[in-house]
């Protein structure tokens, strides 16, 4: 398999001196293309600070980010963005969808803020996959918190990213709704052979994935 992601000595510190804190300490590790990866660890272990590095969204103190071969932090600002916008798809706990856009509006976002054309085949697919051919003209606030996520879902594919983040992408959601999202992430892993890393802190949601990274103090204590 194809390595898509490296993660080189990744350090994140906050505060100095006596005050600092290693929210990620010298983590090393890869991923290959098209697999499905849960990083799991209590609250305040740095699951959602190592999420925000591998995504471009924070800087590291040191250390290194590969997606595709590519040096994230190699790049300026506007580039970095741009690449964060085509190559990461990102999936947050609260949906962050736009409210005055409709379920189609939202999910092609990406590809308007690029000026980029994408097949009608490939958008029906899409939406037809996470179940919301009756949902495309409602707006965020006419739609339950599991459609919500859908919609959340479909933005992150519709650019046919690298690699698509989910921070802890079931917890706003009930038992019903959180099963539903984790098996719709496994299936667009599945069926388009899209490479999945997920944050959570629920070892059950955890067991979907093909591995599962364990973090404790900004350290990797496991992989299964």
């Amino acid at each position: 398999m194809k390595e898509i992601l490296r993660v080189e000595h990744l350090t994140k510190i906050y505060g100095k001196e006596e005050n600092k804190v290693y929210a990620v300490n010298d983590m090393s590790f890869t991923i290959n293309r098209g697999e499905f990866v849960a990083i799991v660890g209590s609250s305040g272990s740095g699951k959602s600070t190592l999420l925000h590095l591998i995504g471009g969204v924070d800087k590291p103190t040191s250390g290194k980010v590969y997606i595709e071969g590519k040096d994230i932090y190699t790049l300026n600002e506007e580039n970095l963005a741009i690449f964060r916008r085509r190559q990461v798809g990102l999936i947050y706990q609260f949906y962050n969808l736009i409210p005055i856009l409709n379920v189609i509006e939202n999910i092609m976002l990406p590809c308007e803020l690029d000026g980029k054309k994408v097949e009608k085949s490939k958008v029906d697919e899409i939406i037809n996959t996470l179940g919301l051919n009756d949902r495309i003209n409602n707006l965020p606030n006419e739609l339950s918190g599991g459609q919500q996520q859908r919609v959340a879902i479909g933005r992150a594919l519709i650019n046919n990213p690298a690699i698509i983040l989910a921070d802890e992408p079931t917890g706003n959601l009930d038992t019903k709704s959180s099963t539903e999202i984790v098996e719709l992430l496994k299936l667009s892993n599945k069926k388009y052979n899209q490479t999945i890393i997920m944050i959570t802190h629920n070892l059950e949601i955890a067991k979907i994935a093909d591995r599962v990274i364990h973090i404790e103090d900004g350290k990797i204590i496991a992989e299964v």
